[in-house]
């Protein structure tokens, strides 16, 4: 038995050391799009369409639609918000937040049609936005949610990245919410996960397959947009950010069946393709200090809900990729302390000590996200815990698709 488990700490210490050393340096928070105090000058501005797809916002739009709306861009800046069949009143404090900041000429509302089969419901507001948006011919589109609250530089610095470095598409995971002892706990390891499955340097890379996205702040050009077919051609994508990131990096249009939310976990497997031929694109995608989600999570239960509504839709339903994600997550983030347990239990030191070495290589990795979201040093050593209540989830995710409940996201339930 003693044999066994020193093979799986030894087995768990591997895999450690690999993802530090050769896995993207996913855990280094390099990319940023801040690098500078001041965004570089720009020669020329190009015209920028924001699309905003917002759905019962109303409470949010005040701060976040206020954001937008006074950006420092010197260029031309027109914002669609597409009011997607509120019922909370979402277009009348639009236009009382546009009339109270002197920019109601620069609001355009667009009642939302109804959803249409085949389509997610945030594509589906975004597409009609773009429609409308396009009449205008702009350089540039700038998909972002009603819940983000941008820096007030966030639209130039965009703009000044995709210029300068010739990108077709620039996005930022904006700064999660993080102020609630769950959101302290499980937020920043929500961003470590997804940094670990999309190294950031791997998909700003032309010459990796990598491709990622974050949905709340994503700058495309108009060109790469009608490249790929348009926002149709990735219609069914509930996770939308990635899928847009695919294709236009791979040059390939994309039908895609996932999840509602923009951020997950868990693409252990990536989706399959209906391809036609196309040039490939240039994307970048980074962390921005500045540019927040003003989304809440103060309970257990609500960042539960959000990762359990998706993560077994990223699984491809697959109970095969069910279990060795959930064998695959235990082996490297429970192993280890399990390890160091039984190891001064049983008074094999050896086992103790590698059990050990796992455990701080692991906090070695998470403590760069715990630093960005300023949380208390000993959340580092958390991460074991927090990732068996990911693997929780997870099955819940499995369990309520199998009971036939869907995916929900904002009072709609889509079909697997």
């Amino acid at each position: 038995m003693g044999v066994i488990v020193l093979g799986l700490m030894l087995l768990s210490l591997t895999i450690w050391l690999g993802l530090l050393c050769f896995w993207g340096q996913f855990w280094r928070l390099d990319q940023l799009l801040e690098v500078t105090e001041t965004p570089t000058l720009l020669e020329s501005l190009p015209v920028v369409c924001a699309v905003v797809p917002a759905r019962n916002e109303a409470e949010l739009l005040p701060i976040s639609l206020r954001s937008l709306l006074l950006q420092d861009y010197p260029g031309s800046l027109e914002v669609f918000l597409v009011d997607d069949c509120s019922t909370d009143g979402t277009a009348n404090f639009a236009e009382g937040v546009a009339y109270a900041v002197g920019k109601a000429q620069q609001l355009h509302i667009i009642f939302g049609e109804s959803l249409p089969p085949g389509w997610s419901g945030k594509l589906w507001a975004v597409e009609q936005g773009i429609k409308k948006a396009s009449l205008l011919t702009p350089d540039y589109f700038f998909l972002t949610d009603a819940d983000i609250k941008h820096d007030v530089s966030n639209l130039y610095r965009l703009v000044a990245k995709a210029e300068q470095e010739n990108l077709d598409l620039v996005s930022v995971m904006v700064r999660l919410r993080c102020e609630s002892f769950w959101e302290k706990l499980l937020i920043p390891a929500f961003v470590f996960f997804f940094q670990k499955l999309y190294p950031f340097r791997w998909a700003n890379n032309p010459n990796h397959p990598t491709a990622a996205a974050a949905g709340g702040s994503i700058l495309i050009r108009r060109q790469a947009l009608e490249r790929i077919g348009g926002i149709q051609v990735i219609r069914q994508a509930l996770i939308d950010d990635c899928a847009l990131a695919e294709a236009v990096k791979t040059g390939t249009g994309e039908q895609f069946s996932q999840s509602p939310i923009s951020i997950t976990p868990y693409p252990l497997q990536g989706p399959h393709l209906h391809q036609h031929s196309m040039s490939k694109g240039r994307i970048w995608l980074g962390l921005s200090t500045l540019t927040r989600s003003l989304r809440p999570y103060n309970s257990l239960a609500t960042i539960w809900d959000m990762i359990a509504r998706t993560a077994y839709t990223q699984l491809n339903y697959s109970p095969l990729l069910l279990l060795g994600t959930s064998i695959g997550m235990s082996l490297i983030y429970l192993v280890p302390p399990i390890g160091v347990i039984l190891g001064v239990v049983w008074g094999s030191w050896a086992i103790a000590f590698t059990g050990l070495s796992s455990w701080l290589l692991m906090t070695l990795a998470y403590y760069p996200t715990i630093r960005f979201y300023k949380c208390s040093f000993w959340l580092t050593f958390s991460l074991p815990a927090i990732a068996f209540l990911y693997i929780l989830m997870t099955l819940d995710s499995a369990l309520r698709h199998w009971q036939g409940r869907g995916s929900a996201w904002k009072g709609r339930v889509y079909p697997t």
